[in-house]
């Protein structure tokens, strides 16, 4: 699977793209360059500042912002941002910072990047309050990549479970997990969704919520998967080498996991993958519409509620930043499940 999966050169690609995803999630408090907690309400809709390696006193091997200036129109009191050329913030690495709990356990203050007391690093600008976006993607990514996986695997144990056993044993058994499936498909996916979500209490935690969501996202995706399962093992259960396994006295749980599933592992991946990309976009959406999760908690679903003003979309576009993240990991994780697939199918 290896060498095959090595030749699909998009696949490769796209597994170091979610690798570097994963790992600013995981080490999110250390990549940011401002706490979670940080805003400044004197830089509110700040656009992204640029990195400069030239001025006035020549060419610079290494990057530097200028400060940032701030005014108001009288006529139409919107602010505006102009570079201040006086002040020149070269960009520091290991830079000390506000102080942060990472993984909530350990206290530090030194951020990948950063400036000297006094100066701005709003790479990717500022949003109503004054907070840093860039930062505030990056502690997003932590909450967005890991509702997907969780979420898949609930949606997996389900349904591959529940088809496992309906395509196994067939009869009554059969007949009611399709019955329970029917009911399930069609009802319309977002509405479900939606009303589910509407459901949670409102006095929640924003962990319960968060989990609330992932159990609500992991609950309504199983059915399309236990039919999938249902179909191969129908088929696959009247092999030879099933029958062999049955005569031995093996039990159905082995049969099924240890011989049935592992024959069409690529379709598995290609549904595994395939499903963590529609969970990730569901909880984009679902926090869009403010059904989904809520402040304190951030995620890029959260980050994109701003973007429902078009006004503010029109005269702040970076706004709609967060969305970039989404779509690099939803074509990521669709062409990282295409390679697998291939490299799966004994049959390629």
């Amino acid at each position: 699977m290896w060498w095959k999966f090595r030749k699909h050169r998009i696949a490769v690609w796209s597994a170091t793209v979610l690798l570097v995803l994963y790992l600013a999630a995981v080490f999110c408090e250390f990549l940011a360059p401002y706490s979670l907690s940080f805003q400044d309400t004197s830089y509110t809709y700040a656009p992204p500042q640029r990195l400069h390696f030239s001025s006035e006193d020549g060419f610079h091997f290494w990057p530097f912002v200028y400060g940032l200036k701030g005014q108001r129109n009288p006529e139409t009191l919107q602010k505006s941002y102009q570079e201040d050329l006086t002040q020149k913030y070269p960009i520091r690495l290991l830079a000390k910072g506000q102080t942060y709990k990472f993984w909530g356990l350990f206290k530090m203050d030194r951020h990948l990047i950063g400036v000297d007391s006094g100066g701005t690093l709003f790479l990717l600008g500022t949003d109503s309050m004054g907070r840093d976006l860039l930062s505030r993607i990056i502690y997003g990514s932590r909450i967005s990549l890991t509702i997907g996986l969780l979420g898949v695997s609930l949606s997996f144990f389900l349904g591959l479970s529940i088809g496992a056993i309906s395509g196994y044993f067939g009869g009554w058994v059969d007949n009611l997990a399709q019955r329970v499936i029917d009911i399930l498909r069609s009802i319309p996916e977002l509405p479900l969704w939606m009303g589910l979500s509407a459901a949670l209490p409102v006095n929640w935690s924003p962990i319960a919520v968060f989990f609330g969501l992932t159990l609500i996202l992991g609950l309504v995706d199983w059915p399309g998967l236990a039919r999938a399962v249902r179909s191969k093992l129908l088929a696959l259960r009247e092999e030879d080498y099933c029958m062999a396994a049955e005569l031995m006295g093996a039990p159905p749980r082995r049969i099924i996991y240890r011989h049935l599933l592992p024959n069409f592992m690529s379709h598995l991946i290609a549904s595994a993958t395939l499903s963590i990309t529609s969970m990730i976009l569901a909880e984009t959406a679902l926090s869009f519409l403010g059904l989904g999760l809520r402040p304190p908690i951030t995620s890029w679903g959260v980050l994109l509620v701003e973007a429902q003003n078009m006004e503010a979309v029109e005269l702040y576009p970076w706004l709609l930043l967060p969305a970039i993240p989404v779509i690099i990991t939803v074509l990521a994780f669709n062409f990282f499940g295409d390679g697998l697939r291939d490299a799966a199918d004994p049959y390629k």
